[in-house]
């Protein structure tokens, strides 16, 4: 890849019915692993058709074999059990209980779930409740391996952060006999990360994107600990200043060394629901300095609404990380104009050269299976969209960068 404004996705595809379907089936134990990937298969070839139809320069699989962004690694490790939000909420305390405790009851937290517009029986979590530890496969290793052999374009494969990992899998209830810390239980997490980006390094993919939605939670939320982007229902009362030089130092600690693949973190503010009045909103100035601290090398992020704030809080830290650039809402019906894709990207110009901004939607466009919010067809268009404002801002600024997908501009 020897272009400018390289354009990519975030990662995940709207599922079909009959991929959904088999989703629910295998977890069922209605459809053998057999089935289900030879529907997943089918798929994930539709969604690399897509792709390459549009002129994505950074193809994925979409996602196709995952319930949600990260509730998918419950198959592909031991010591962990695949629970929706309302089975966890039944081990949750009573309104007495949780008094006594100083923590929020069941019914606290149903109700913050109606407000969210969340549905906890559609809604996944992977709950560690033994030694954690990975199955044979990997996290996405196989799906990488099927996807090489259907493309030649660089490969991105998006993995749930080791901060987001270890708040979404410690419940202290089902975890403490094995992980009497959700620290504890990061250690492990970090190296099963590590040693996943190594073998997916050494096969070849051109990108790793670590997914740390839990931190606009940290920075942006009034009640940090029981949200649903804090999905395991944590009850540690910790200042965002803890919070954040953990999810720094887990990220530094998953990438040191790991050099040839290029590796990004992903902050958004959540992508379940086309109200966007459920999320939260606020500029990035107050996460950048723990971002910037983050030995990735891109930085990706969502921008293409009011509610991501102003471009000018980047100014102090001008081209020290490539960007992801948000340029397309995926829970929008709107088609964004390539016109208004380029005036996004020369704010942002401003503060970052050509070679260092990728063009990406803010987030999945199906990042939940069970609520996809856009239509494979609507999601294609917008593709479409940012390929043609990447082909607009390459005229105007150039086309080669002479950087491979593959190498790095930050230490890692």
């Amino acid at each position: 890849m020897d272009t400018l404004f390289p354009v990519t996705t975030v990662g995940s595809w709207p599922r079909t019915p009959k991929v959904l379907d088999a989703i629910r089936k295998r977890h069922s134990g209605q459809m053998s692993d057999e089935e289900f990937d030879a529907i997943a298969d089918e798929a994930v070839l539709e969604c690399l058709s897509y792709q390459e139809r549009a002129g994505i320069d950074i193809v994925t699989d979409g996602e196709q074999r995952r319930d949600n962004f990260f509730s998918f690694v419950a198959d592909k490790l031991n010591g962990v059990k695949y629970m929706s939000v309302a089975e966890m909420m039944e081990h949750m305390p009573d309104v007495r209980q949780a008094a006594r405790e100083k923590v929020k009851s069941r019914i606290d937290y149903a109700r913050m779930l109606r407000a969210s517009d969340v549905p906890p029986k559609e809604t996944f979590n992977p709950i560690a409740i033994d030694k954690v530890s990975i199955k044979n496969g990997g996290l996405a290793v196989d799906d990488v391996k099927f996807l090489k052999n259907h493309t030649d374009k660089p490969i991105k494969v998006a993995l749930p952060g080791p901060y987001h990992l270890h708040r979404s899998a410690w419940y202290h209830r089902l975890s403490k006999d094995v992980y009497p810390t959700r620290e504890d239980l990061a250690r492990d997490i970090v190296q099963i990360l590590r040693n996943e980006l190594i073998r997916l390094r050494d096969l070849g993919v051109a990108f790793v994107q670590f997914d740390e939605p839990t931190l606009s939670q940290v920075v942006f939320g009034e009640d940090r600990e029981h949200t649903f982007m804090c999905a395991a229902l944590g009850e540690q009362d910790t200042a965002p200043e803890y919070e954040l030089e953990l999810a720094a130092t887990l990220i530094n600690e998953t990438v040191e060394g790991v050099d040839g693949v290029r590796t990004g973190v992903h902050v958004c503010r959540g992508n379940w629901t086309r109200k966007e009045e459920k999320f939260l909103s606020g500029n990035y100035g107050p996460l950048l300095p723990t971002l910037m601290q983050m030995n990735v090398n891109q930085l990706v992020l969502e921008m293409s609404t009011p509610r991501a704030g102003e471009a000018e809080v980047f100014k102090e830290y001008a081209d020290q990380k490539e960007i992801g650039l948000g340029v397309e809402n995926p829970r929008s019906a709107e088609v964004e104009s390539p016109t208004s894709i380029v005036e996004r990207a020369k704010e942002m110009l401003q503060y970052f050269c050509p070679e260092m901004i990728f063009l990406n939607p803010d987030c999945g466009f199906g990042t939940f299976a069970e609520r996809p919010l856009n239509t494979p067809e609507i999601a294609f268009a917008k593709l479409q969209s940012m390929v043609k404002a990447a082909q607009i801002l390459r005229e105007e600024y150039g086309s080669a960068t002479g950087v491979e997908a593959g190498s790095t501009h930050a230490s890692s």
